[in-house]
């Protein structure tokens, strides 16, 4: 490109615009407009080119939007514009939070100095793309035991307070609370709100997460959204949620879309909800239906103990008109006589046992007297005793003179004895 060039006095310094921003010193300055002109041209020769990202900002003024696309793997960002000539040919349900494909053309407006790329196409990415990039995430997910019942925390029966997380005065929110009023009119909640599709659907969801499950006071945690398409839907299939759900203490109910939406959320939350109706359903007890179980159980409580008091009446009947209990007297009277004869008859035992011992003992004692030394006193015999008391068994003992002394039957008397005497005229020695 050929640019103008006045002639300038020697020694004197170019004016700003002569000089190229290459060229340009302390002493010899470039003009701000040939810097914007020079980047202008260096930018228009890049042309255009086709790029990938997700939409997180798309503002509508005047039938032209001016927007930004964010790079999936890093948080790089181009600001985009869309002139409504353009914009007639795009699909029209492009949103934020898309996932796109776009062909643009850098532009540098030099009065701004603003840099922006005008978009000429526009297209979702292929949704086969993103689906088979979610299945890797899900299988790997799989593998670690994620989606594992044995790891899903139960919900309690009756929540005394439920986190509530989804779109602020979203559809979501006033189903959740409507359908839990109705089936439990005291029931209380804690909402954080958060974006449910974007840029910021991700970092906010978590940090609802993290303050609700913080929470002591919180039982149960519900993520709710109203539906959408696969591709606003993504934010519920990204890692760092998925992983921060799996981490969570508290249970954690997904009611994100329609029955038929399926984020990896749903996979990895304690229970999954098909809708936020049917979220509040499954959280919270119907009062209705518990008043009527508890009126059932107290009928079937009431039935058991009439039925067990009328078996057991029946019973005592039973048993009260067995003989033994109508007439117990009688019975009393058949031992009382029962007991009588074996007393009759023990005593008879005793007495004749007694008698026969008591003769038996007679006869002992007789036998005895008979035998003892004093009967044989009584019938005339004697004993002499010498000195010590020894008695006189053969005449020598006692030589003629000698003192004895002679036990009769009835006391004893001293004498001396007068010498031997005839063998063959002497009685029987006492025994």
């Amino acid at each position: 490109m050929t640019t103008f060039q006045p002639e300038r006095v020697p020694g004197q310094a170019p004016p700003p615009d002569s000089v190229h921003p290459r060229d340009s010193s302390a002493q010899s300055p470039t003009s701000v407009a040939r810097l914007g002109d020079t980047i202008r041209g260096f930018v228009e020769t890049w042309g255009s080119v086709w790029v990938e990202g997700e939409i997180t900002s798309w503002n509508l003024r005047g039938g032209n939007v001016f927007g930004r696309i964010k790079d999936l793997a890093t948080d790089a960002t181009i600001s985009i514009r869309i002139w409504s000539s353009t914009r007639q040919r795009l699909p029209a349900d492009l949103a934020v939070g898309d996932r796109v494909v776009a062909c643009v053309k850098a532009d540098y407006f030099t009065r701004t100095g603003d840099f922006s790329f005008a978009v000429s196409a526009m297209r979702h990415v292929g949704l086969g793309d993103q689906l088979e990039r979610l299945e890797r995430l899900r299988t790997q997910l799989r593998g670690e035991g994620l989606f594992d019942s044995a790891r899903k925390k139960p919900l309690p029966f009756l929540p005394h307070l439920i986190g509530l997380i989804t779109g602020e005065k979203s559809d979501a929110e006033k189903d959740v609370h409507r359908n839990a009023e109705l089936r439990w009119p005291r029931v209380r909640f804690r909402t954080q709100y958060a974006a449910v599709q974007g840029d910021r659907c991700v970092p906010e969801t978590i940090a609802a997460l993290t303050a609700l499950d913080a929470d002591p006071e919180v039982d149960v945690i519900i993520i709710a959204r109203g539906g959408g398409d696969p591709q606003t839907l993504l934010g519920f299939s990204d890692e760092r949620l998925v992983r921060a759900v799996a981490a969570a203490s508290t249970p954690v109910v997904s009611a994100i879309g329609h029955e038929n939406d399926h984020p990896i959320l749903d996979d990895v939350a304690d229970l999954r909800a098909s809708t936020p109706t049917d979220a509040a359903k499954r959280v919270v007890p119907d009062v209705a239906e518990q008043r009527a179980l508890v009126s059932q159980l107290l009928s079937r409580a009431r039935t058991r103990v009439t039925q067990r008091l009328a078996h057991d009446i029946s019973q005592v009947e039973q048993l009260r008109s067995r003989p033994v209990l109508r007439n117990p007297e009688h019975a009393v009277a058949q031992r009382a006589q029962h007991i009588e004869l074996l007393v009759a008859r023990g005593r008879d035992h005793a007495e004749r046992a007694v008698a026969a011992q008591t003769r038996r003992t007679a006869e002992l004692r007789a036998a005895v007297r008979a035998l003892s030394p004093a009967s044989t006193l009584a019938r005339g015999y004697a004993i002499a005793h010498v000195g010590g008391g020894v008695i006189v068994r053969d005449a020598e003992q006692a030589p003629a003179g000698t003192e004895v002394t002679v036990t009769v039957g009835r006391g004893s008397f001293g004498a001396r004895s007068a010498g031997e005497v005839d063998e063959t005229s002497t009685p029987d020695r006492p025994l």
